[in-house]
C-alpha cells in the first residue's frame, strides 16, 4: 500500500471493519472527499439532483437551506446565500 498521510487512519479503518487496508484506504478517502467538498459545490450538485427528480425551486430551497444547516458547514445558508452558490 502506499504511503499517505492517514496512514494511523487506514489502519484503524481495517482493523475495526475487518477489511484489507486497500479497502480501508478507498473508504477513507471517499469520506475525507465527501467531507472535502465546498459549500458551492455541494449546493450546486444538490440543486442538479433534486431538479433531475423533478423538484421545484420552490421545494428545493428550504431543502437546501436544512441540509446545508445539518451538514458539515461551518456557514448560516439562506434562500438568497443559495440562490447566489447556484446561479451566481
Amino acid at each position: 500500500m502506499a504511503p499517505t498521510p492517514h496512514r494511523e487512519l487506514v489502519r484503524h479503518v481495517a482493523g475495526s471493519l475487518g477489511v484489507p487496508e486497500a479497502t480501508a484506504a478507498r473508504v477513507v478517502g471517499d469520506v475525507l472527499a465527501y467531507f472535502g467538498e465546498p459549500i458551492d459545490a455541494f449546493v450546486r450538485r444538490r440543486h442538479t439532483e433534486l431538479q433531475e427528480r423533478g423538484r421545484s425551486n420552490a421545494e428545493i430551497w428550504p431543502i437546501l437551506d436544512a441540509e446545508v444547516a445539518a451538514h458539515r458547514f461551518p456557514v448560516e445558508a439562506n434562500e438568497r446565500r443559495l440562490r447566489r452558490l447556484v446561479y451566481g
